[in-house]
């Protein structure tokens, strides 16, 4: 028993004068020079990985052709025919006029109706407003493949509410001549692919852009609004000389994101379409095209060449965008 306690006073002696001897040495210290560097590699290696990478090779892919189960060692430099076959693809122009088609009708809505929308919340709901606003912000954090198969059943051409309510209002005395008396297959027909799915598009993000929207409308001063109702402009005039030129910056980067989107379109039309674009193709995206030539007929090479020309459309679009919101003049 004490052979075994000296053992343990002889141990603990050993690590105090180890922990002593620790003490004493000087510690490393890095130069604080190079700190803001070591900080920021994590963020610049994975943005190297994961961002500059892919995007590099992207284009690189675009001037060969490979199929990716042949592998890396069996690609071959075709320069620009991926992308002469792409400009002389039919399905990839009526990809561009679905694309534009559904841009438009989904968008151009949601900032029409986003921005008297917020003027209206910011105007009359007051103590309710938070909740108003997470009301109509919900969809957009919604997962997209929930409210696309939500979406998929309220579609539906036999069980359907929205055909449920159409056959009922086609049972009315005065209007039921307006409304069509057989069931729409709205995500079976072509002509009904579209309308579709850019209510669906529509309805998940002007939520989006009434929120952008009342950020911006709290910014504007109330003394011009008082100033003006003073010298006898009514809410109209206010609207109109006031509010719309203070939203100005946020219409650009609202339209400007929504031109982006529009054109990425891929989500929504794929999984109400099945991923094939429908009847006709007619619900079938730039997007969803690229994503079937290079995952369905295992081309990558025109897969990548069919997103630079896609980046080329949204880059000039968004130049055009930013020449229409430049201040003209003597604007500022």
């Amino acid at each position: 028993m004490q052979t075994v306690y000296w053992s343990v006073v002889r141990g603990v002696n050993s690590m105090a004068q180890l922990f002593s001897t620790l003490q004493r040495r000087p510690r490393w210290r890095l130069h604080p020079k190079f700190v803001p560097y070591v900080l920021l590699a994590p963020f610049v290696l994975l943005f190297f990985v994961f961002g500059l990478f892919p995007l590099l090779f992207s284009l690189f892919l675009a001037f060969q052709s490979w199929e990716p189960t042949s592998g890396l060692a069996n690609m071959t430099y075709v320069g620009l025919d991926n992308f002469i076959f792409t400009l002389e693809d039919e399905w990839f122009w009526k990809s561009i006029k679905n694309t534009f088609w559904l841009a438009a009708v989904s968008g151009i809505p949601q900032h029409l109706i986003a921005i008297p929308l917020a003027c209206v919340i910011h105007a009359q709901f007051k103590r309710t407003r938070n909740a108003t606003v997470g009301a109509y912000f919900l969809p957009y954090i919604t997962s997209t493949v929930a409210i696309a198969m939500m979406f998929s059943t309220l579609f539906s051409t036999d069980y359907g509410l929205i055909n449920q309510v159409i056959s009922g209002a086609a049972k009315l005395p005065l209007i039921g001549s307006f409304f069509p008396q057989q069931p729409i297959d709205w995500l079976g027909e072509s002509e009904f692919i579209k309308p579709a799915i850019s209510f669906v598009v529509f309805w998940r993000y002007v939520g989006f852009n009434t929120v952008l929207y009342l950020a911006a409308l709290q910014t504007i001063p109330k003394d011009m609004y008082e100033a003006a109702t003073m010298d006898g402009a009514n809410r109209w005039n206010q609207f109109w000389y006031i509010t719309l030129p203070s939203l100005k910056p946020m219409i650009f980067f609202g339209v400007t994101l929504t031109l982006i989107g529009g054109l990425q379109l891929f989500e929504e039309p794929f999984i109400l379409t099945g991923g094939r674009g429908g009847s006709d193709q007619s619900g079938m995206t730039t997007a969803m095209y690229m994503y079937r030539t290079a995952f369905d007929f295992n081309d990558f090479g025109t897969a990548s060449a069919l997103s630079w020309i896609l980046f080329v459309f949204v880059a000039v679009l968004t130049w055009l965008t930013n020449l229409a919101f430049k201040p003209k003049g003597g604007e500022t």
